[in-house]
């Protein structure tokens, strides 16, 4: 099986312009069969949090929000993970995280999979 880890470090919710690539990137590669993994740490974990995605717009106007572009991803296959050291960081516990979200990754599992011969990883 293809494998793909996309990890969201640097990016930031409070600039929605930069949401939108990440997400239709896991969206296509799930479609095309790939196994996506995407891992949002630092100040992008906070997207995994109730309500947080569902209040940003990609493109103010246009209607579709960034948990939209996670739905769509989700529906494709991909799979969601909090770094649970955004649990503490951000005043969150694992009942805070959107349904989309398959749990919590660290970062010995996530490095360990970055390091899979079988792996390909995107960082934003």
């Amino acid at each position: 099986m293809k494998k793909l880890v996309i990890v969201l470090v640097n990016t930031d919710p409070r600039n929605p312009e930069e949401l939108g690539a990440p997400f239709y990137h896991a969206a296509v590669a799930a479609a095309m069969d790939y196994e996506v993994d995407v891992i949002c740490a630092a100040t992008a974990g906070k997207l995994m949090r109730n309500g947080v995605a569902a209040g940003i717009e990609i493109k103010p106007g246009a209607g579709k929000t960034a948990y939209d572009w996670i739905r769509d991803a989700h529906a494709n296959g991909a799979r969601f993970w909090a770094c649970p050291a955004n649990l503490e960081l951000f005043d969150m516990t694992e009942a805070d995280l959107i349904p989309e979200c398959s749990g919590l990754m660290g970062a010995s599992v996530m490095l360990q999979n970055i390091m899979s011969d079988d792996h390909r990883v995107l960082t934003y």
